[in-house]
């Protein structure tokens, strides 16, 4: 994400919610991407007047990860940014409304129940200590007490102001998803079917806009609405990804306009 003859060093994220590999530190964000600094000092001096806010908290890490579907807020320009991936599977910082900000969507990585003693009060009740259960999402966080309903692969829509789940998506067919992972990274499409081959990884076949058909792992797609109604903004492009022959046709239409 960084320009090839710029220099030989790179900043690494600090340990978070994203690996390495899958984020943006907020001084690749605030430098390279929004051009709100020309300098890592520049950077700094944002970061410490504790003007940058990302999932509605204050981060004064300078390399703090950013990740799939984080919010960043900047108090002072009055800007809100969630990270999605663009249609050729970079990372995009996607401008959104002050509404939109107050929420993300996190999936469902795994289901358990804790293992620690409860309350008194709750001993008493149960019986039984570790009875909470609690569901665990792709950002490291750990929400208690969900919707019974709620599977492995679902997709939450969580509230940052109080840590509470709105609403919930199922992952089903007719679902719209984005693909975070693998050759179709940053796709948006329907889900059409699911394969389960035991043994080996489950496959989802899925048709983005133009009807064209793609597939890949379960574990790369993020449903991203209801219905094919999509609960936050997406790119311009609607997640189509054109070939190359397509993309030379559209810059020559371009240059004859």
């Amino acid at each position: 994400m960084l320009h090839k003859l710029a220099g030989i060093f790179a900043p690494r994220p600090s340990q978070g919610p994203h690996k390495i590999a899958e984020c943006l530190p907020l001084s690749i964000i605030l430098r390279n991407r929004l051009k709100y600094a020309l300098s890592r000092r520049e950077t700094v001096m944002i970061v410490m007047r504790r003007l940058v806010e990302v999932d509605g908290k204050v981060r004064m890490d300078l390399n703090y990860p950013t990740g799939f579907m984080d919010t960043v807020s900047i108090k002072k320009t009055k800007e809100n940014f969630r990270l999605v991936f663009d249609e050729k599977g970079r990372f995009k910082l996607l401008p959104i409304s002050d509404e939109e900000a107050k929420f993300k969507l996190c999936r469902v990585v795994a289901l358990q129940k804790t293992d620690k003693a409860t309350s008194g009060r709750n001993y008493a009740q149960t019986g039984h200590a570790g009875c909470v259960p609690v569901l665990r999402t792709h950002d490291g966080r750990t929400v208690r007490y969900p919707d019974p309903l709620i599977r492995v692969n679902d997709v939450i829509k969580l509230n940052l102001a109080t840590g509470k789940i709105d609403a919930f998506y199922k992952f089903d067919v007719g679902q719209v998803a984005m693909i975070t992972k693998g050759a179709n990274r940053g796709r948006i499409g329907t889900i059409v079917s699911k394969e389960r081959h035991p043994g080996s990884f489950d496959i989802v076949h899925l048709k983005d806009k133009r009807d064209k058909p793609f597939a890949t792992r379960v574990a790369n797609v993020f449903v991203i609405g209801d219905g094919d109604k999509p609960a936050i903004s997406i790119p311009k492009n609607r997640g189509i990804s054109l070939t190359i022959l397509e993309e030379r046709e559209k810059r020559n239409a371009k240059k004859k306009d």
